[in-house]
């Protein structure tokens, strides 16, 4: 499970807080009187079903662990960007006002009494993991817990492992006090001796976790399996660390500082876009902090000692909590130690199995590749096709985020090898995969590739790609439009809608929308050309309020009106305003929102109340698909963007109406069959009390089923 992207209520990221406050949660204002739920509210109750992923007894056990680690991944996140941002608003003054009527001084307390009440509950369900960890032979080791051994490997793996990859900072001598970096974690150590003979000294030494394993598993008992953490392993090394300073007596508990991640980029694209994200890379690593974690048994001269270092205060967020953090490292708990599991494989859509070209099939007839379910390998294949075949004269696609050794720019390199043109719209903004965009952008042009960096003030976020051949005097072209990152590794996890074709008047706006991005004064009138397809930033919402407005006027009319829309997010003001007005007409409004939903889904003024679910299983719902009854003829939409303000005014996006009866077929009975859904689907009410839907005789999973009814669909 973006998770994409997909990122801790624990003793790691968010341990244990004191806390003079209640956290005794309000009752929210109903809709009547208030118009949405705020954003962040609303993400963190996403955040909490990811959560309830981790306690629920069904999933296997390995599978726990890692949602423990997606959920503490994604509250690191929700740090560095979102609480870094209400800070900065804050700063602002009392005017600058957000998600309505609220100020961000007001949202910040509720995060902070949502937060604590969250990690109650993750403490509780990692004493419960443990538990089911001792009871199948696994343990997590400390220091104190090794025999002879275990003693010696660990001695072993030190000085073969891991000692050249630390050097431990004698902070109490250094004049500028380091700083301490984002997303690591460090053990704060005093050094004394037995006898008190020498005055204690302060240390630090950075977990080196990013290059080497976190988790090592140590010589066990047969059917046991012993397991020790890296800073662990470190701690049990301190005297021979420290041997040359004459200490024999150590503490050392584990601290974490997060910052603020924001990049401040101005409107310039150009060369001068590069150094702007190297410089705020840069200025990244030294952001202010947002958060600092430690563990609550730290002695306390040293607690004061690092915050005095550091200017920190009270009110920045300082955590108290047990002794481990960055249980984010917990998504890649060793799984060769657990009972092996049956994971559902990935299969070639029907259509390509046999096929020798992946270009003849779509150009016979359009193909909607569903992932993960459908093999990410077709859009290798074809782009692998179009860098062979001498018809090719050009290969045209947009990248925002990339696999890290990509098979899709191993593809588009190979092609410019065998004489082809390639343009690729990087997107250098994509949040914290901006560093690998700057190398796969110097990678790209070395190898001849032409490279786009986008639009001024704008991320281009639509999936496409256009393949161009000539045969003697004829063109042919065909694409992709995707819901989803062309990304091979997400591509097993995330669930997304591609439909690749070779439908002209598709193909036509997908080459305008080429052409306004590598035009270098990006004339809008190129955009507002596209005939078929919906874009932001010019007609993506105008066509979803028109769309809306004729389900109002059939509902008005007493005819059958509904509308069905899945998405990751729903936050924008005037669509939400649009479905209240269609639910006090009567349409039947039936959502999939997996994270942030801000609508409300029930108020007595409505004749209908919206039926609204979240689904989080296995993978992570990333699709976004919108139906309309229309009157009977129903039109049904793919896009790149959720319904938020950032994605239909300040990112160029693209959405395509399906036309196609089987595959449009096909869409609405996945939506019927997640509507449907009774096992992992939580209902998104006024209070985002992520209650299970249980309704139903028979027990459905919706990506069970879905895998079902596409391994089962037979072709033509």
């Amino acid at each position: 499970m973006r998770l994409p992207n997909g990122e801790t209520l624990d003793k790691i990221t968010m341990p244990e807080v004191t806390t003079t406050k209640k956290t005794t949660r309000k009752k929210p204002t109903p809709p009547e009187k208030k118009k949405m739920i705020a954003r962040d509210i609303s993400w963190l109750a996403f955040n909490a079903r990811v959560l309830q992923e981790a306690a629920d007894k069904s999933v296997p056990l390995h599978e726990r662990i890692r949602f423990l680690g997606i959920f503490s991944n994604n509250l690191d996140e929700f740090f560095r960007v979102r609480v870094a941002t209400l800070k900065r608003m804050m700063s602002f003054g009392k005017s600058a006002k957000m998600h309505l009527e609220e100020n961000p001084d007001q949202i910040l307390d509720e995060i902070q009494s949502r937060v604590i009440e969250q990690q109650r509950e993750f403490d509780l369900v990692w004493k419960d993991i443990a538990r089911e960890l001792e009871a199948l032979h696994i343990f997590l080791r400390t220091e104190k817990q090794l025999n002879k051994e275990q003693q010696k490997f660990v001695l072993n793996y030190f000085n073969e492992q891991v000692r050249t990859n630390i050097i431990p900072l004698m902070i109490e001598s250094i004049q500028q006090f380091p700083i301490l970096r984002d997303k690591s974690i460090y053990l704060a150590i005093v050094l004394a001796r037995q006898d008190n003979s020498v005055r204690q000294k302060f240390a630090l030494i950075e977990i080196p976790a990013d290059v080497l394993p976190r988790f090592i598993i140590l010589p066990s008992k047969p059917g046991e399996h012993d397991i020790i953490l890296l800073e662990d392993l470190i701690r049990f090394c301190l005297p021979n660390i420290f041997v040359y300073f004459g200490y024999d007596k150590f503490s050392a508990h584990i601290i974490k500082v997060t910052r603020d991640a924001e990049l401040d980029i101005d409107n310039d694209i150009s060369d001068s876009l590069i150094h702007q994200i190297e410089k705020g890379l840069k200025d990244r690593r030294k952001g202010k902090p947002v958060r600092f974690v430690y563990d609550k048994e730290i002695d306390p001269l040293l607690l004061e000692y690092l915050m005095r270092r550091q200017g920190l205060s009270g009110k920045d967020n300082l955590i108290p909590g047990g002794r481990i953090h960055n249980f984010k490292d917990f998504m890649n708990f060793p799984e060769s130690i657990f009972p092996p599991h049956t994971h559902r494989k990935t299969f070639i859509h029907p259509l390509f199995q046999n096929a020798p070209s992946v270009m003849h099939v779509i150009q016979r007839q359009d193909v909607m590749l569903h992932f993960p379910y459908h093999s990410f390998d077709t859009i290798i294949d074809l782009l692998r096709e179009a860098a062979i075949d001498p018809n090719v004269s050009s290969i045209k696609i947009t990248a925002y985020r990339l696999a890290r050794n990509s098979k899709v720019i191993n593809a588009l390199v190979n092609a410019v090898r065998n004489g082809k043109q390639v343009t690729v719209v990087l997107e250098l903004r994509a949040r914290f995969d901006e560093a690998a965009n700057l190398d796969w952008k110097a990678r790209l042009e070395e190898e001849g590739v032409k490279v786009f960096l986008g639009v001024p003030n704008m991320k281009v976020h639509a999936k496409l790609c256009v393949i161009k051949k000539r045969i003697g005097t004829k063109t042919i072209q065909c694409g992709f439009i995707s819901t989803g990152n062309l990304n091979e590794k997400t591509g097993r996890i995330y669930g997304d809608h591609c439909l690749l074709t070779s439908n002209r008047a598709i193909i036509a706006d997908i080459n305008r929308i080429f052409a306004y991005l590598e035009n270098a004064k990006h004339d809008i009138k190129i955009l507002a050309g596209c005939k078929t397809l919906p874009v932001s930033p010019l007609t993506m919402r105008d066509t979803f309020l028109k769309l809306i407005d004729r389900e109002i006027k059939n509902a008005k009319h007493h005819k059958k009106a509904a509308i069905t829309v899945k998405m990751n997010s729903l936050s924008d003001a005037l669509l939400i305003s649009k479905l209240y007005e269609a639910a006090k007409a009567g349409v039947t409004i039936k959502m999939v929102i997996r994270g942030i939903c801000c609508a409300y889904t029930e108020n007595k003024k409505w004749k209908k109340d919206i039926m609204a679910v979240s689904i989080v299983d296995e993978y992570l719902e990333h699709a976004r698909v919108f139906i309309f009854h229309h009157g009977g003829q129903e039109r049904v939409y793919i896009a790149s963007c959720d319904w938020m303000v950032r994605n239909l005014d300040h990112r160029v996006e693209a959405a395509v109406q399906i036309t196609d009866p089987a595959i449009k077929k096909e869409l609405v009975d996945i939506m019927n069959i997640q509507l449907s859904g009774n096992v992992k689907a939580r209902i998104l009410d006024n209070e985002q009390k992520n209650e299970y839907k249980t309704d139903g005789d028979k027990k459905i999973r919706t990506q069970l089923e879905i895998y079902k009814y596409l391994s089962e669909k037979q072709y033509h």
